[in-house]
Parts: structure tokens; C-alpha cells; sequence
């Protein structure tokens, strides 16, 4: 069985577009998208067309849940001028999504489970099993890492939030965490602010399960910006040409 995980699509069709034709060439039979699906880029309506259409199950992240209640439960220090901005954007994107939209986005479950082969199964989240505002990177304390995901007995555990596409084991049994990077905005986490810059790639993973045998590969599908900086620039959302100058323009 091959299980595509994708996260972190943050509103950017286009960058999915590229996945699901990467996909055609390299068929799954599963696919799970960990949250993160909706908000920020210019195209949220897109997005949850395809999403329906696609059918597969979809976690609740924490823009996901923030896009619907304007509730911000994390703890990251944001400036009141940034503030203003997500506000901005956020209504934007409200206005651009059906009541039947925002019930879709409202039935993101908070963990998904896919069963794989030999009893065995993968456990998909955003942050951790019960946050999505949890933290988790290549560097994270083992006991924090542990303390967040050793109690729970899936041989794979999937989350995304943070951007980072990495394989840590979780402890000495062999069961693994991974993140599949982000769709929509994937980019170095260590760059200065002032010059900071999207990739023009949108990434995933995907784990093949065969009989007692996991495989893990991760992926990345180049794209052209061009279209979506178009976008962007012709969908009436705020700070438009603010967001483009990431992707160089």
C-alpha cells in the first residue's frame, strides 16, 4: 500500500495542482492531507473544490480551525500591524468561501488513522495528537518529542505545522515520525526575515507499506510561481503585492 501524505497547502491551488499530477505518474492508493489547507494564499475556494473532490481525509490545523473562529490559540508573539494583516486576509477569505465551504472545512477531524498491512497503521495529525498549535522540529528535545508522541502505538506517525520536511525516530522500538514538508509554502528555515523567500516547490511524502517492510520517500514538485503571483495579483486579496515579493517579484 502506498499512502500520499501532503499538509500545509495554506490556499495555493496551484502548488496542489502540481502534486496530483506528480501523483498520476507515481499512483497512491491513499492520500491524507494533514490541515493547513486553507488559509493564506489566493485561491481558498480552489482549494476546497479540490479537496472535495478528492475525498480524502483532511486534518484540522490550526489555520484551519483560526480561519473559521478567528481564535488564535498559539503561542507565537505577533505584532499588532500583523495582527491587522491576518485579519485582513482572513476576511478575505471568508468572503470567498460558501457556508457549505466553511462546513466542509468545519469537518476536519483532529487525528486520522489509515490502517496498513500486518496490523500496523499510520496516525496522521498537524502539531501532535491533541494540539495542533504543538511544535515539533529535526532539533525538538527527545524528551519533549517523546513525551508529545510515545505513547501512542502506530508504527508511523504524521504531522506537519512547522513547514520542515524530516524523518526522526521516536524511540527504540522503531516506530518513526515524519513531516512531509509543505505544499503551498515550502522554504528554508534559516534565512533572515528581510529577505525572506519561498521555494518554487511544493512537497510531500509518501509511505509505502509492504508486508512487515516500510519505505519512506519524500518528494518535491517544482512549479511555476509566474501563474500564481498572477493570482494572487488579480484576486483582490490584501497585501497582495506584499506576499508576491517572496517568490521574487
Amino acid at each position: 500500500m502506498r499512502v500520499a501524505v501532503l499538509s500545509d497547502i495554506h490556499g495555493n491551488c496551484i502548488a496542489l495542482e502540481s502534486v496530483l499530477a506528480d501523483l498520476v505518474h507515481n499512483p497512491v492508493e491513499k492520500l491524507v492531507c494533514l490541515g493547513d489547507a486553507v488559509q493564506g494564499g489566493p485561491q481558498p475556494a480552489e482549494v476546497v473544490s479540490r479537496l472535495r473532490q478528492l475525498g480524502c481525509p483532511v486534518v484540522m490545523g490550526n489555520a484551519d480551525a483560526w480561519l473559521l473562529s478567528g481564535v488564535d490559540t498559539g503561542n507565537e508573539i505577533t505584532s499588532e500591524e500583523r495582527k491587522l494583516e491576518l485579519d485582513d486576509v482572513r476576511d478575505w477569505s471568508l468572503a470567498h468561501l460558501s457556508d457549505e465551504d466553511k462546513g466542509f472545512i468545519g469537518s476536519f477531524y483532529p487525528t486520522v488513522e489509515v490502517e496498513l498491512e500486518d496490523g500496523r497503521s499510520l496516525l496522521c495529525f498537524h502539531g501532535s495528537p491533541t494540539s495542533f498549535d504543538d511544535i515539533l522540529l529535526p532539533d525538538t528535545p527527545q524528551e519533549q518529542f517523546f513525551k508529545l508522541l510515545g505513547v501512542y502505538d502506530a508504527e508511523a506517525l504524521a504531522g506537519g505545522h512547522t513547514h520542515v520536511q524530516y524523518v526522526r525516530r521516536i524511540g527504540n522500538d522503531g516506530r518513526i515520525f515524519f513531516n512531509p514538508g509543505s505544499i503551498g509554502l515550502a522554504y528554508s528555515h534559516h534565512q533572515p526575515d528581510e529577505s525572506f523567500r519561498a521555494d518554487p516547490w511544493a512537497e510531500y511524502a509518501v509511505l509505502t507499506s509492504e508486508s512487515e517492510r516500510l519505505a519512506l520517500e519524500f518528494r518535491r514538485t517544482p512549479y511555476d510561481v509566474a501563474p500564481l503571483i498572477d493570482v494572487y495579483k488579480s484576486s483582490g486579496r490584501p497585501y497582495a503585492d506584499k506576499a508576491v515579493v517572496q517568490y521574487g517579484s
